[in-house]
């Protein structure tokens, strides 16, 4: 399984970025497709699960974030993306895609994923 995170970058407050995660050796559909983020000297947190179609197949956001992100899913070319809207400074991260197959209770936590890509960093600057 590899999970190939990209799209991260250094932008202004305010600019806009979509994350991609492109799955390759699992099938993105059947697994709780999810983004988190840590930024430096900070635990892992979690941004964003698209739940796989046997759960619904449905978004879910951290509280705090609903509203300047969109997580969707392409089954088509088996990838997962981020769209990050209204960028702040303290959304400087390195961002993490996951796939997890714990029942959709646990699907917040890093503990219960899987597979993890190797993270794409984004620097907001003010």
């Amino acid at each position: 399984v590899q999970l190939q995170a990209s799209g991260g970058g250094l932008v202004q407050a305010g600019d806009s970025l979509r994350l991609s995660c492109a799955a390759s050796g699992l099938i993105v559909s059947r697994y709780h497709m999810g983004w988190f983020r840590q930024a430096p000297g900070r635990q892992r947190d979690f941004v964003a699960v698209f739940s796989r179609s046997g759960s619904g197949g449905n978004p879910y956001y951290a509280d705090s974030l609903k509203g300047r992100v969109t997580i969707s899913r392409d089954n088509a070319k088996n990838t997962v993306y981020l769209q990050m809207d209204n960028l702040r400074s303290e959304d400087t991260a390195v961002y993490y895609c996951a796939a997890s197959s714990v029942a959709l209770s646990g699907i917040r936590s890093a503990r219960n994923y899987n597979y993890w890509g190797q993270g794409t960093k984004v620097t907001v600057s003010s």
